[in-house]
């Protein structure tokens, strides 16, 4: 169904490691409000939408949502390649070592994990997508 290109539209290239970024790069990895919640979001409400261009049109914002989600596994797991424990600890990433050492977890900066609880379907098209429009306007 899909041809995977090994590279990224748009190059990652973080040479040096900031885990203060990767802490902060998490809330739009695996918060509330993250590419990942969006993309689930759009794509479970794709299938009540009363018509075949807004399926469509959800169906694609969510493959886009997904796409973003990848460039920030990119640039968490760069942030934070090569950090020592010292540099993740003062960068209050302790907890979230100790859990997946310098892996890419979906989880907020709190260590909060992801839930499906983040993703609203009411199967009401309205309402959905207003929510939809909610939720994208606290994204940075």
């Amino acid at each position: 169904m899909w041809i995977y290109t090994k590279q990224l539209e748009y190059p990652v290239n973080i040479v040096n490691p900031n885990p203060r970024m990767a802490k902060m790069l998490l809330a739009q990895y695996g918060g509330p409000d993250s590419e990942l919640a969006a993309g689930l979001r759009y794509l479970t409400q794709r299938f009540t939408m009363p018509d075949d261009r807004c399926r469509a049109t959800l169906n694609d914002i969510g493959t886009e949502e997904l796409a973003h989600w990848e460039m920030l596994g990119t640039m968490i797991y760069q942030c934070l390649r090569g950090a020592s424990y010292a540099e993740l600890d003062e960068a209050g990433m302790a907890g979230y070592y100790t859990m997946h050492d310098h892996g890419v977890f979906p989880a907020d900066p709190n260590g909060v994990p992801f839930t499906t609880a983040y993703i609203a379907c009411t199967g009401d098209p309205i309402a959905d997508l207003v929510e939809d429009l909610a939720a994208d306007g606290t994204t940075a």
